[in-house]
């Protein structure tokens, strides 16, 4: 079980009261009057986005795969491509976004399809860097599956260098992780980066 966080205490009443007037507080620091009709509801619109962009601390892995592991002999590669990520950075809590690709060969359990993405988002919905939430996916799947190996490659676009800072619009951050054969055996993974429509793990 996942143990209570403070956002989701008393259904997100509590964290609302106490995340609304910090809200206030900072539109009115901005020199903004937080009265005015515009921005009158957004402490508690915002206290209520930051609960649902957030809501991966309240994701257990062992209840979101929920039993979806089944023997089976297929041992050929298993890729679930282009899932798409949404996370904030904790560095400037600006939204970094993107796609994941995540693969593994199995050793004799697979795992349902539609668990892969609900595994992405457990840990994409915190505060995070993308490099952790990489290798945090690639571990989650290895564990719940214990696998030959699993991959992980996610590619995405971050607010914090596109609207401030360097201000490159057109650049993407690329991340891997790699377990089992995906590290030690250079053909599965040139068959895993063939099948996500890579060559490398360099950044375009």
């Amino acid at each position: 079980m996942a143990e209570a966080h403070p956002l989701f205490d008393d259904d997100g009443a509590t964290a609302d009261a106490r995340i609304a007037p910090m809200v206030r507080d900072l539109i009115e620091a901005l020199g903004e009057d937080p009265s005015r009709e515009g921005l009158r509801r957004t402490p508690q619109r915002v206290a209520s986005t930051l609960r649902f962009l957030l809501g991966g601390y309240e994701l257990d892995l062992d209840q979101v795969v929920n039993g979806a592991v089944y023997a089976e002999s297929y041992e050929e590669m298993v890729v679930v491509k282009d899932i798409e990520v949404y996370s904030l950075c904790e560095h400037h809590l600006l939204p970094f976004y993107g796609r994941a690709h995540v693969a593994y060969l199995p050793r004799g359990r697979i795992l349902g399809l539609s668990k892969i993405p609900r595994v992405v988002d457990i840990y994409a919905r915190r505060l995070q860097v993308q490099e952790r939430l990489t290798t945090q996916v690639a571990d989650a799947l290895h564990g719940v599956l214990q696998p030959h190996g699993v991959a992980v490659v996610i590619e995405a676009a971050h607010l914090c260098m596109m609207m401030r800072g360097v201000q490159k619009q057109s650049s993407a951050a690329v991340t891997s992780a790699l377990t089992g054969a995906y590290r030690s055996d250079e053909k599965s993974r040139a068959e895993f980066l063939s099948l996500i429509g890579r060559s490398s793990l360099s950044a375009h």
